[in-house]
């Protein structure tokens, strides 16, 4: 797709710990990439403040009231400030046209529990943990996938699986998945700067 480092852009509603993670990596010289700007639709998302203490440029571009307006601003962000991938930490909102467009194969997101079986509309966080262990399942996961207009539909790059521990509860098996997270983006972040994942 493109030669290293990376240009990471990164869409955060809350802490972005994955986000964080991803920059701590940089920083240290274990990932070959560059945070060129960090947008949050949230204004008192800690993220906001995380970034830009890093000297990442950080931006917030409110959702609320004109979505396309919204949409427009972010892809001219992104653009803007030279993002070749976009990384979502914890991100909320569903994007729109323009970015899914600009941006079509180049948006990742992580995703706590196997999909498509425990994805769509409204399942994030503990929702997905509890429907894995009501489910019965022996083993959950987590998911890397591209992201499109469809909630959790996008193709999966990477998985790794989390295996439900006998009696466990949705809390504990979600303290275990979220532990894993970030290491596990920084790691597939690093695949795809080596080239071992060709985003198109």
């Amino acid at each position: 797709m493109t030669s290293s480092p990376l240009k990471l852009g990164f869409l955060a509603s809350g802490n972005g710990s994955s986000a964080r993670a991803i920059m701590a990596a940089i920083r240290a010289g274990e990932l070959a990439a560059e945070a060129r700007l960090l947008v949050s639709n949230n204004r008192s998302a800690p993220a906001l403040a995380f970034a830009a203490e890093a000297g990442v440029p950080a931006l917030c571009i409110p959702t609320q009231g004109d979505p396309a307006a919204a949409d427009a601003r972010l892809a001219e962000a992104m653009l803007g400030n030279g993002v070749e991938v976009i990384v979502l930490s914890g991100y909320l909102r569903q994007l729109g046209p323009r970015t899914l467009s600009q941006y079509a194969g180049r948006i990742l997101n992580i995703h706590p529990g196997p999909l498509p079986a425990f994805g769509g509309h409204g399942m994030y966080g503990r929702r997905v943990h509890e429907a894995v262990i009501a489910g019965g399942a022996t083993e959950s996961g987590i998911c890397i996938h591209l992201v499109d207009e469809e909630y959790d539909r996008g193709p999966v790059i990477a998985r790794r699986a989390v295996p439900v521990e006998p009696g466990g509860t949705p809390e504990s098996l979600e303290a275990r998945v979220t532990a894993l997270e970030p290491g596990f983006f920084v790691e597939t972040l690093g695949r795809i700067a080596r080239g071992e994942i060709v985003l198109r």
